[in-house]
């Protein structure tokens, strides 16, 4: 994948000389790494002519008569796969896919559109879902991040949690057993920290990069904590914290001990891997983290989200901590959390571009520009309300909202570019966690309105399908938004996002351990009249329940009860 991207090779395996049989075509390869792999193409009848380049088939058909030819093509590495006949694959993917449907939360609205949306999203994330000893991931994105990433599977947990929990318990276990126990500067691995990445080709194998098991982002073990937290408060699962808690205290010790660099009370990070990634917050491309003037800001930097994602995470580490019996301890981390947020609204705030500031850099410098990294903090509850009130006018302002959604820069900045993958593009799981925060602190209206976006722009999307990105042009009437060149799709958190929009707009909140759900001033767009969910899982009960848009307000009934579950309706 890295070649194909442009990484270039100093050196190579052998091609070996491939195996030509009747319906079956390997080609051999010995890799750097020592390691044999093959490539096998495997036809369902034998052609006419077969080469190392191309097979030959004559067929004779009569008027409006059918013939068909399987091809499969499998890469072996250490073991002889079993070849699938493609009608019992699709019929196993349709199985687990109603299987995956049935286990969450189902959805049913009056549009039919809509419906379609959802369904599309669900079944890319069901093609994302791999097995794994500890449960199912959801691997990053086709083609080029199709593996376990820390940040990437905890975001797509969190926006699915109130659909389907049990893929958050497979996230967190995983990154659990996955976690860093030694400081390895090449891995920019530090005792505590949750996983970036983990590669298993042969370049990774080899050291060509440096992926192989890589820590190098500073958001994935806050995030990681925060999971944690809000699993438990949605399932009331105490034995599965039971069972990660020494994994959580690591989490919270590498914050205090490895994050904060200089003492200052912020988590920074700066590469200590030659081969790392310079920045190593969710927008890791080189140049997304700069000053007001467009120059690279220098590290240990310290960014916004950051920030929040550590407020949230001892935050949750304060009730679970509550939960199992040490109250000195949590009330200690709560007061952590609230002195963090109060520093917060100190050193990140900017009225000279009215809201937090991307990051403070090595020397405590702000870099004033206007992202939506800011928005965040809507998300994570850092922010304050006064502060939370003018970033959402401002998100709102055509130098952010293009129309199909909040720009990851605004058009205002130096660095601002359309086409860039972090300067100015337009992400859905980004916008989800925005269209989160937006809910969060009483604006829904405007949550509705990235919902409305993204769902006209899904219209224009073969299959519906949400990429990872498009490009941040102006929404023109009549025409689609811009593809980005080289988005994976699917992506995991992309497939995910409505999801996590469509709650917002709900209000919905679930309270596993008390067997309650929350619907905080619900509203719906214009197009969905109903909403039904099927299976609202909540605690060891679950709920099914009809939302009906009225004229001014959204009216619940319960269809069906499971429990002995409370529902609450906040108007």
């Amino acid at each position: 994948v890295f070649e194909v991207r442009g990484v270039k090779r100093r050196k190579r395996g052998k091609q070996l000389n491939p195996l030509i049989q009747k319906r079956k075509i390997v080609f051999p390869y010995r890799g750097a790494d020592g390691r044999l792999r093959k490539t096998i193409i495997r036809f369902s009848r034998e052609p006419n002519r077969i080469s190392n380049s191309k097979a030959d088939f004559h067929v004779r058909l009569q008027p409006k008569e059918e013939t068909s030819l399987l091809m499969t093509v499998a890469c072996e590495l250490d073991k002889i796969l079993p070849v699938i006949p493609y009608e019992n694959a699709a019929r196993k993917v349709r199985s687990t896919l109603r299987s995956m449907k049935a286990r969450g939360c189902e959805i049913y609205t009056s549009n039919e559109q809509f419906n379609d949306w959802l369904n599309r999203s669900l079944a890319d994330i069901h093609i994302m879902l791999t097995k794994t000893s500890y449960g199912f991931y959801p691997y990053g994105g086709i083609p080029w991040f199709n593996t376990a990433f820390g940040r990437d599977g905890i975001i797509t947990s969190l926006e699915l949690l109130w659909v389907d929990p049990y893929i958050a318990k497979g996230v967190l276990l995983y990154l659990a057993a996955n976690q860093a126990s030694h400081d390895i500067p090449n891995e920019d691995a530090e005792p505590g920290k949750i996983l970036h990445e983990i590669r298993k080709g042969e370049m990774a194998r080899i050291g060509e990069v440096p992926f192989r098991r890589y820590y190098g982002s500073v958001d994935s073990t806050p995030l990681f904590v925060f999971l944690a937290g809000e699993y438990y408060r949605h399932t009331g699962d105490k034995n599965l914290i039971k069972k990660i808690w020494p994994n959580i205290e690591m989490a919270l010790r590498w914050m205090d001990e490895y994050g904060d660099h200089d003492g200052d009370g912020f988590v920074e990070y700066i590469r200590r891997s030659p081969k790392g990634l310079l920045h190593q917050g969710w927008k890791d491309s080189s140049d997304s983290i700069f000053y007001e003037d467009g120059a690279t800001a220098e590290g240990p930097i310290a960014l916004c989200e950051v920030q929040g994602y550590v407020y949230a995470a001892k935050s949750r580490a304060s009730e679970l901590t509550r939960m199992l019996g040490d109250v000195g301890k949590a009330r200690s981390l709560a007061r952590q959390a609230a002195g963090l947020k109060e520093k917060f609204q100190k050193k990140f705030w900017s009225d000279d571009i009215s809201t937090y500031v991307l990051a403070l850099d090595g020397k405590k410098r702000p870099c004033k520009v206007r992202t939506s990294n800011a928005a965040h903090s809507l998300f994570s509850g850092i922010a304050s309300s006064k502060h939370a009130r003018r970033i959402s006018s401002l998100l709102m302002d055509d130098i952010f909202f293009s129309g199909w959604g909040v720009r990851t820069v605004a058009t205002s900045e130096v660095r601002y570019n359309p086409t860039s993958y972090h300067n100015g593009s337009i992400w859905p799981h980004d916008n989800a966690l925005v269209a989160f925060g937006l809910g969060r602190y009483g604006y829904k209206d405007l949550a509705l309105k990235i919902l409305t976006s993204f769902f006209d722009a899904s219209l224009f999307l073969e299959n519906h399908r949400l990429p990872e990105l498009f490009c941040g042009f102006e929404r023109r009437r009549g025409e689609g938004p811009t593809l980005y060149p080289g988005a994976c799709v699917p992506q995991s958190w992309a497939a995910a996002a409505p999801f996590l929009m469509l709650q917002a707009c709900m209000g919905l909140s679930v309270v596993g351990e008390q067997a309650k759900v929350i619907f905080d001033h619900p509203v719906l767009p214009e197009f969905l009249q109903k909403i039904r969910l099927k299976n609202l899982k909540v605690g060891n009960g679950a709920v099914d329940v009809l939302l009906t848009r009225q004229k001014k307000d959204v009216e619940l009934n319960v269809i069906r009860k499971r429990g002995n579950v409370d529902i609450m309706v906040m108007k």
